[in-house]
């Protein structure tokens, strides 16, 4: 069966669910990663926050594999909907366009280091 993904808070559902069927633990696939069961709990609750690497090598211990479809045509993606199921907000074009200018403030210059002399002083 085919799971589509289109947002990453997807991912912690399906590997759990994938993980629960292939009838492994956190711990069995944490120490086959070589990592506690800790770690790989982390894992499984934010895999976004993971590597790609690590996600690919979790997906092969469960015996799943990435396929990559073409829904649409790439003229007719809504980007606005891809950019507001991200995590991160964006700023749309409209609005860094007109925002206003700030002027960056020059960084006062850091206090110059002289030197010792080769004076002697007497305390």
């Amino acid at each position: 069966m085919d799971y589509p993904i289109k947002a990453l808070q997807q991912l912690r559902p399906i590997l759990v669910g994938f993980r629960k069927q292939a009838g492994f633990s956190q711990a069995a696939i944490a120490s086959r990663l070589g990592i506690t069961q800790q770690s790989y709990a982390k894992i499984e609750a934010n895999p976004a926050a993971t590597s790609v690497e690590r996600l690919f090598t979790i997906l092969r211990l469960l015996g799943t594999e990435i396929v990559l479809t073409q829904s649409a045509q790439p003229n007719a993606v809504d980007l606005s909907s891809v950019i507001a199921s991200s995590n991160e907000p964006l700023p749309s074009v409209a609005s860094s366009k007109m925002a206003p200018k700030v002027k960056k403030t020059s960084r006062p210059a850091p206090p110059k280091i002289v030197p010792p002399s080769a004076k002697k002083e007497s305390w």
